[in-house]
């Protein structure tokens, strides 16, 4: 797939452009791979490991698919888009990702983890976000104070889900997954696939 560039994946110019500024040239295997079906609106399995460059690859079809889409009112503490991520590190990696790949649209983030006070989280969450990256314990958490709904999300990626299952937090993604709406799009990464991972997908 070496002859293979971003532009022949289907991605808008605006997000072409904002590849260049970040030295993107051509598509690593897992992006190549994923962005296409992802685009079509199909649902995926991805087996990639940390640093092949799979956060590209479900981000750039989720900012594609919510700029085609635009909706003119927000639901209170609503989501379009969610990403659970097994660390707080991990979550600010791909919500920073987020920012860069979509800054030339008017994107509406939100990055929610344990560890840090929740009064910010649930404020950036007021309105109703496109994005929601986060880990499970805080997403729960906040489901439970009724701060955020999961009843409008349209596209949901599950990242690192073995690591997900090594942390001890199967139980709490498999509650998520219970809570979001049957008719969306969803997209699994795991390094490896596991009995219990492919259960979930």
């Amino acid at each position: 797939m070496s002859d293979i560039d971003f532009a022949s994946l289907g991605l808008a110019d605006g997000i072409l452009a904002a590849l260049r500024e970040e030295g993107y040239s051509v598509p690593t295997p897992v992006q190549a791979r994923s962005i296409p079906p992802l685009l079509a609106g199909k649902d995926l399995l991805g087996i990639a490991r940390t640093g092949t460059g799979k956060t590209a690859a479900f981000a750039l079809p989720i900012i594609q698919h919510i700029v085609n889409h635009p909706i003119e009112k927000r639901a209170q503490g609503s989501v379009r888009a969610i990403i659970v991520a097994p660390t707080r590190e991990l979550a600010a990696q791909i919500d920073e990702s987020f920012a860069a790949y979509g800054r030339g649209y008017k994107l509406l983030r939100a990055c929610v983890f344990g560890g840090v006070g929740k009064a910010p989280q649930i404020q950036a969450l007021w309105r109703g976000v496109d994005v929601l990256v986060a880990t499970p314990g805080r997403l729960l958490d906040l489901l439970s104070d009724n701060k955020l709904r999961l009843d409008r999300v349209e596209f949901a990626v599950l990242d690192e889900a073995d690591r997900m299952l090594d942390m001890g937090f199967i139980r709490d993604v498999r509650r998520i997954v219970a809570l979001l709406p049957k008719d969306r799009q969803t997209a699994l990464f795991s390094a490896t696939i596991p009995p219990r991972i492919a259960s979930i997908a």
